[in-house]
């Protein structure tokens, strides 16, 4: 039961990346690909009917953390509680970005909330990479598996580490890449003209800067964290899940080519998903793992993990609600697709 709720964990991280990366990618590239004040209405209303919805899948993670594996949610709210405050103070300003934009028709109220949500999608994109990046590299966990984290020390991934060092930088800067490619692919698939050109002119200069920054960080991975170089050892076929993002790239670079946005789109989907699911396997069995440096051991998989029975009867709740989380999604997109009545290439 344990090992089947952290790959439910999984999917639902991996659910909300997909989902709420599109919207945040357009709130990257608001102040580059839309030109206009008509352009970037447009963007916004690609967005509006359902960015409030991907961001519930984020709650949801969250919840299934706290139910199925307490001690390290416990333990990981405590040790980055700045950043997580940090993150939902983002989230309220992009929230607040979109709601609040055309409340009064002024250039330079616009133009305030045009460059919040532009920076607070950039930031939040950013720090989640950085979290991700941790998680990673690794934490430094005490003989009482506890930890606290500051902001940043001196940038160096060995000692006493913070929440940013050179390691986690290049992760945020990979996952502000990658949302920024998501969302330039949503945008050219919901628009026609001049923004899809652009959309898709951004998307063939992120691809290849995309595809160097994964290689770096892959190597230093290898590195910083060589517990994940042991995993592939110990399965050679989690070898894969390192190839298929560069797989993945090369399909939206194919696509992009080729005019073709809903395939573009697909593309940076799996750029999303077989990142995440090469993390998830570099970092099992750990929940929460520990750095080169901590004096205590991760938290594992089981360690972490609620009593079984309890498991089990949450289990039975989740697939019923899972069903029709996936069919009210089913039913908002082919809604949104009847009202913006756009046109695939």
């Amino acid at each position: 039961m344990a090992e089947t709720w952290y790959v439910i964990l999984g999917v639902m991280l991996t659910g909300y990346v997909v989902l709420d990366g599109f919207d945040l990618g357009v709130g990257v590239i608001h102040l580059i690909t839309p030109r206009d004040e008509g352009d970037r209405r447009h963007a916004l209303k690609s967005i509006g009917p359902v960015w409030d919805g991907n961001e519930v899948w984020l709650v949801t993670s969250g919840a299934i953390f706290l139910c199925a594996f307490p001690s390290a949610y416990a333990t990981a709210l405590s040790g980055f509680y700045l950043p997580l405050i940090m993150l939902l103070w983002l989230l309220i300003f992009r929230g607040l970005a979109v709601e609040l934009r055309s409340h009064i028709s002024n250039p330079l109220w616009r133009q305030l909330w045009d460059v919040l949500f532009c920076g607070s999608s950039i930031a939040l994109a950013f720090f989640l990479g950085v979290a991700l990046g941790n998680v990673v590299r690794g934490i430094d966990l005490d003989t009482n598996g506890r930890f606290f984290a500051p902001l940043w020390t001196d940038l160096r991934t060995s000692g006493a580490t913070g929440i940013l060092d050179w390691y986690t930088i290049l992760v945020g800067a990979l996952a502000v890449g990658t949302v920024a490619l998501h969302g330039a692919a949503w945008l050219a698939l919901r628009s026609s003209s001049e923004l899809r050109r652009r959309s898709f002119d951004l998307g063939r200069r992120l691809t290849p800067a995309i595809g160097a920054l994964f290689v770096t960080v892959s190597a230093a991975t290898s590195w910083v964290a060589p517990r994940v170089a042991d995993r592939v050892r110990e399965a050679p076929w989690g070898a894969v899940l390192f190839i298929l993002p560069m797989a993945a790239l090369t399909a939206h670079a194919w696509a992009v080519r080729r005019d073709a946005a809903r395939t573009a789109f697909a593309a940076s989907a799996a750029l999303i998903i077989t990142l995440m699911a090469a993390t998830l396997f570099g970092t099992y069995p750990y929940v929460l793992p520990a750095s080169a440096a901590a004096t205590g051991a991760g938290i594992t998989i089981e360690a972490a993990a609620a009593n079984p029975q309890a498991l089990s009867t949450a289990l039975s709740w989740w697939v019923p609600g899972m069903v029709l989380v996936l069919a009210y999604h089913v039913v908002l997109y082919r809604s949104l697709d009847k009202i913006q009545g756009h046109h695939d290439g």
